[in-house]
């Protein structure tokens, strides 16, 4: 069992949750994530690692409120525990060694961009932070990113800080110039967005995606995505990858296709059908 420790609510529908999870917190690293499992028979879900303390023996989990497990997740307290937590999974992020990168994070994926900008600026690297939000209570980890470098927030409504999309403050940087890589997490669109926006400056650019998993192993095929027109598993592979050579509209097909399954185990019905679906549901929180 892995209790909660700390637990805060950063938006809306973002809760920060800190357990215990000593062997994990010694030996993570930025970009990886774990695979976690609420009690007996709930679904198993990825999370990336957004922090951790070796020292405490403790990770952090930031989760959005989607689907019935990620509310599940959510609603836990302190002193609450989760009974499985298995990593740490996945690649580690290939951070630069040295110039200007620019970490751009929308919404819950802010939290994934977070270990990035803390490796990068471990590094000697210039870091400077794009995050964007519906609106100011939609704005996480802004603080903690203003301690590896510059912080740049867009607001869709411009109730805080720009008012418009990452993109528009990302393309105003690139025109600049100056920038040597760009690391980028949130919704699909978004990231393809991104993707569209660096192609055009041949800035690299880097994508962490939340394919729907199952096991995290590379075994059960889930989380297979199309990088450079040949499949790959986001699980063993990456999570992340070169977003100039990601299909994200298979993706985002991918994505939506447990959409009415997630809906009927809202409404408290158990889904029937055997197998990958059973196992992967259609939540797929960061």
């Amino acid at each position: 069992m892995h209790p909660v420790v700390q637990r805060d609510v950063l938006s809306p529908n973002v809760s920060r949750l800190v357990i215990e999870a000593s062997r994990i917190a010694q030996v993570r690293q930025p970009g990886q994530f774990v695979i976690v499992r609420l009690g007996e028979g709930a679904e198993r879900v990825p999370l990336t690692i957004a922090d951790a303390d070796p020292e405490r023996g403790t990770i952090t989990l930031t989760i959005q409120a989607v689907g019935k497990t990620s509310c599940d997740l959510c609603m836990l307290q302190v002193g609450d525990a989760i009974q499985d937590v298995a990593g740490p999974l996945g690649e580690p992020t290939e951070l630069i060694e040295s110039g200007h990168a620019v970490c751009v994070g929308g919404g819950v994926g802010t939290a994934v961009v977070h270990p990035m900008a803390q490796g990068l600026a471990g590094r000697g690297v210039q870091v400077t932070s794009i995050i964007g939000g519906r609106a100011r209570e939609w704005i996480i980890f802004e603080d903690e990113l203003r301690r590896y470098g510059d912080v740049r927030v867009c607001t869709d409504d411009g109730s805080y800080g720009r008012h418009g999309f990452v993109t528009d403050e990302l393309r105003d940087m690139l025109e600049a110039g100056g920038v040597d890589h760009v690391y980028a997490v949130g919704p699909v669109p978004m990231m393809s967005a991104v993707a569209k926006v660096t192609a055009e400056y041949d800035v690299p650019t880097t994508v962490s995606l939340n394919a729907i998993m199952v096991d995290g192993t590379g075994m059960c095929g889930g989380c297979r995505v199309n990088v450079g027109g040949k499949t790959v598993y986001a699980c063993v592979d990456g999570p992340e990858f070169d977003a100039h050579q990601v299909d994200f509209r298979q993706l985002a097909d991918r994505l939506a296709m447990y959409r009415e399954l997630e809906q009927q185990a809202f409404k408290g019905n158990r889904c029937l059908i055997e197998g990958l679906a059973v196992a992967a549901g259609g939540d797929t929180p960061r």
